[in-house]
């Protein structure tokens, strides 16, 4: 963890030795009492923690707070609900390279049975979010949904943004010769690992979905996630 996350009601109170934050300050950060650390509200500002107590249940932590942090780039990733695995990795690389909003959608070639996981109906979604965010030095999250159609989630995307949809099969055009406005949301769409049918590709173009590939290499989802999300930075200056 580069930043240690805390809700905004947890700043204030005693931080359990059972906690995972607990174990990292103690057992890899070696802090001991008076020392300092790096910490975040999440959603919130960035500061300085300081373990002023620690007891046999508990430590007692106290912070001090900087300014909020500048809002995410704003990126909407639409993926096809893939397995929870790559579902993982996704959502705290996503976090980490600070996109926007996350919405995993049911595809018309995904495996039904993925949107039943755990790590959905768990909330485990939320720890490794907050695990990107961590690893970025960051404590703005995306916002997330899971579960929708394709066509629920597009008819909820901002009306302005330029919209590109990952394809390997039926893009005339590589990602990186694609012109993107600075000043203007994007959404970037990947199909599930199985890729979009034909009913989807029709979906996409109807809803001014521009297609482009990665190369004529054909990725795992959550490698095509991290290239297209850093050859959009790039084209935005962002990186």
């Amino acid at each position: 963890m580069n930043l240690i996350l805390f809700q905004s009601g947890e700043s204030s109170r005693q931080l359990p030795l059972t906690d995972a934050r607990a174990r990292h300050l103690l057992t890899v950060l070696r802090r001991q009492p008076g020392d300092s650390f790096d910490a975040g509200l999440i959603n919130g500002p960035r500061g300085k923690g300081t373990l002023v107590a620690l007891t046999t249940t508990h430590l007692e932590l106290a912070f001090e707070w900087e300014a909020p942090p500048p809002p995410p780039d704003p990126v909407t990733l639409l993926i096809g609900l893939p397995r929870p695995q790559t579902a993982r990795k996704i959502l705290q690389e996503a976090a980490a390279l600070g996109v926007a909003a996350l919405h995993f959608v049911r595809g018309d070639k995904a495996e039904p049975s993925y949107a039943n996981s755990t790590l959905w109906s768990s909330g485990e979604w939320q720890r490794h979010l907050e695990a990107g965010a961590a690893q970025a030095f960051c404590t703005a999250l995306p916002t997330l949904t899971h579960g929708q159609t394709l066509a629920q989630a597009i008819s909820a995307l901002p009306a302005t943004a330029t919209r590109l949809a990952l394809d390997n099969y039926e893009a005339p055009a590589p990602l990186s010769q694609c012109h993107l406005l600075n000043d203007t949301p994007l959404v970037l769409a990947f199909g599930p690992e199985r890729g979009w049918s034909a009913g989807e590709r029709a979906l996409l173009r109807a809803q001014q979905f521009t297609f482009a590939h990665l190369s004529e290499r054909v990725l795992r989802l959550e490698t095509a996630v991290v290239a297209a999300l850093a050859i959009t930075k790039a084209q935005r200056g962002l990186m």
